[in-house]
């Protein structure tokens, strides 16, 4: 058993990552900022020991693993190297623990985490699976066959991991403090491509993965007549979307999955994909979409008096256009409220008017500040510089969100990457208070 130590154990790759390690009986403790990251309520769960930032939490004996988020000159981490303790970085420690299993890393500039949450409930149903999802959700299940976990494009990060399998969603420009274009990301994608040993599953129907080239298979998956896995007959009703596939033009199965949108219907084929190659049983592969429950912080449902909330990670264009999408599907003749937090004045300024188009979209607009990184200034860029894209849209604060009781039985998105999840809570509380109010005048 080994005694591990998490530097920054509260961030999302991490926290699924101490979760994995603890199932799988070794010790484990981390440290981290006192501040409440919704990543820890596993972490308290499983009763693993969240300190603060303390040189004096590192001991002999201790293998330590950091988070990227933190410098070699962290107080911890330079009393690790005084003490000759071995150090991982985050994405180091997990390209070498995923060898010792039949990796399907799941990449993409979208979809990652969902259809890593997918696959690992789905797989999981026909063999022993340990996975690690990037909304801080991990399990390690004792003698694995096959682990699946989110590998993340930025700075290069999954360019550490040479897993079996990899599942690509999509490419698209994105992390424009990193990426200088298109073409960069394009790049880091195909040297991500040859890294994978076994076979790739790719979104056929994304323009850039068509050029994709490996030293392994490349099976296609989508929409159009072109790919090898193919969906058509698409419906959509109250239970869900159900939908045809075909393997190279033979028809294969009839599934139903319970998203909307048509990157729900994307994401279940590149796990139908890479099930079907690796033999699982169809009726088991049937059987566990239809009882997907869906990852945290993408599209997350509640039920609010007439209205729905739903808490989501978009935070992209494109992210955002999908998101309305399926709302628009799911709930029709409904209106449709995108609260927005944009992430980044970097991304902001980059995607400005890919924003104003995606969100014009929803029926009404609101807007939240930016919400900037510890890695940039604000500059000049300002929230009202996207308002101006978006006829009538709205600046929203917290104290104000009770403007939002206006839309009766509206479908509230709150949007972003940020700390959108304030807005929705201080929401949720303002209508109680309206309504405790009511009920002591009555």
């Amino acid at each position: 058993m080994t005694h591990y130590h998490f530097v920054g154990i509260k961030g999302t790759g991490m926290s699924a990552l101490a979760q994995i390690l603890h199932d799988m009986k070794h010790e484990v403790q981390g440290s981290d900022v006192e501040k409440y990251f919704f990543t820890q309520q596993a972490l308290d769960e499983r009763g693993i020991t969240i300190l603060p930032f303390d040189k004096n939490n590192i001991k002999q004996g201790q293998t330590i693993i950091a988070g990227n988020a933190f410098p070699d000159d962290n107080e911890e981490l330079v009393a690790a190297r005084e003490l000759g303790l071995p150090i991982y970085r985050y994405h180091h420690f997990l390209g070498d623990f995923v060898k010792k299993y039949t990796g399907v890393a799941v990449t993409g500039s979208h979809g990652k985490t969902s259809t890593t949450g997918l696959l690992a409930h789905v797989i999981g149903g026909a063999e022993p699976t340990s996975f690690l999802i990037g909304d801080g959700t991990g399990r390690g299940v004792a003698d694995s066959k096959y682990f699946v976990f989110e590998a993340c494009e930025y700075r290069r990060h999954f360019l550490s991991y040479e897993p079996a399998y990899g599942i690509m969603t999509n490419i698209d420009f994105d992390h424009p403090d990193y990426f200088k274009d298109i073409d960069d990301v394009i790049s880091a994608f195909q040297q991500m491509a040859m890294q994978v040993t076994k076979g790739i599953i790719a979104c056929g129907d994304d323009q850039y993965l068509q050029q994709i080239h490996a030293n392994v298979p490349v099976v296609f998956y989508g929409l159009g007549d072109h790919n090898d896995f193919q969906a058509s007959n698409i419906q959509r009703d109250e239970n869900g979307t159900t939908f045809d596939v075909f393997v190279r033009n033979t028809f294969y199965h009839t599934f139903t999955i319970t998203g909307y949108g048509t990157h729900n219907i994307l994401n279940a084929l590149a796990v139908i994909a890479l099930c079907h190659y690796e033999n699982v049983d169809v009726v088991v592969i049937a059987d566990r979409l239809k009882t997907f429950g869906g990852v945290k912080r993408r599209y997350s449902e509640k039920p609010f008096g007439d209205q729905v909330l739903i808490d989501d990670y978009a935070h992209h264009p494109t992210e955002i256009s999908a998101t309305i999408e399926a709302t628009k599907y799911k709930y029709k003749n409904r209106d449709v409220v995108a609260i927005f937090q944009p992430h980044t004045f970097t991304r902001t300024k980059t995607f400005l008017h890919e924003f104003g188009e995606s969100l014009r979209k929803a029926d009404y607009v609101y807007l939240c500040d930016i919400f900037g990184s510890a890695r940039e200034n604000a500059g000049s860029l300002s929230i009202e510089d996207l308002q101006k894209q978006i006829p009538n849209a709205v600046l929203l604060s917290e104290e104000e969100v009770g403007i939002l009781e206006q839309h009766k039985d509206g479908i509230l998105l709150f949007m972003g990457a940020g700390d959108i999840q304030k807005f929705q809570k201080s929401y949720e509380q303002t209508v109680e208070g309206h309504q405790g109010k009511s009920t002591q005048i009555g």
